[in-house]
């Protein structure tokens, strides 16, 4: 039971890498809080997992506070994956405002206020571990993707300012980078079904990622077994950035 006796709120849990990790968190021994603003299938899946479910809109600071509290319920918070995000698809030439703004407020503004959420429970428990889901896209660019990549290279800032911050109180805070992962955060932004699978062939591994793949290295993190990392990067990503331009 690599997480007996830690709390943990996972952002974004209601589906897909999110909801990965909840089952992954529940069945290593923590106490999890799923959020999500998908309610109906987050609080299905809690109450499959004998978890507790709380509606969270990550951009909104009255939120956090209140989630924050409520899963303090279940005892002070030892993890938080921040793992709630949006993609959007646009060229920068036509990327609006207020499109950027969304992307930025839910991924970037979301995982600053996670994290700012949480240090006074994870200082009180003697410590903790953050895990933030950045991408790929967090280390290298992608096109149509300006506003998406921008929240995801912020994320990765963010998460090394904090570690160096936050490392003597014993909370560590690592990024997670995925790459091309069997969810549904493409085909939502796109508004219809997309078959990914193509995308694998063009990996090292020769296929696309699962949700459990994302799940058990953040599992890692937030377990004592990463007790030495912190401010890291973790990619999970079939081997998509072990080349460039000319590698293929």
């Amino acid at each position: 039971m690599r997480l007996s006796g830690k709390v943990a709120l996972i952002t974004g849990a209601a589906r897909g890498q999110g909801a990965a990790a909840a089952r992954r968190f529940v069945a290593e021994g923590a106490s999890v809080l799923l959020t999500d603003v998908l309610d109906e299938p987050g609080k299905e899946l809690a109450a499959s997992l004998g978890a507790s479910y709380f509606h969270l809109d990550v951009s909104s600071e009255q939120d956090w506070e209140a989630a924050v509290e409520a899963a303090r319920e279940l005892g002070e918070i030892s993890v938080l994956v921040n793992n709630a995000g949006v993609l959007h698809f646009s060229a920068l030439a036509d990327t609006t405002l207020a499109d950027y703004q969304r992307v930025i407020s839910i991924n970037q503004v979301g995982t600053f206020l996670g994290m700012r959420a949480v240090v006074p429970s994870m200082k009180r428990a003697g410590g903790g571990s953050i895990v933030n889901v950045s991408s790929v896209e967090g280390l290298a660019g992608m096109p149509m993707l300006t506003a998406y990549t921008a929240s995801k290279f912020a994320i990765r800032g963010m998460t090394k300012v904090a570690a160096l911050e936050l490392g003597e109180h014993g909370i560590r805070v690592n990024s997670v980078h995925p790459g091309a992962i069997d969810t549904a955060m493409v085909s939502t932004a796109l508004g219809r079904e997309i078959d990914v699978s193509p995308i694998g062939k063009r990996l090292a591994l020769r296929r696309i990622g699962q949700p459990e793949d994302v799940a058990n290295v953040v599992l890692f993190l937030a377990s004592d077994e990463s007790a030495y990392c912190t401010g890291g990067e973790f990619a999970v990503d079939g081997g998509a950035t072990a080349t460039h331009a000319l590698g293929r």
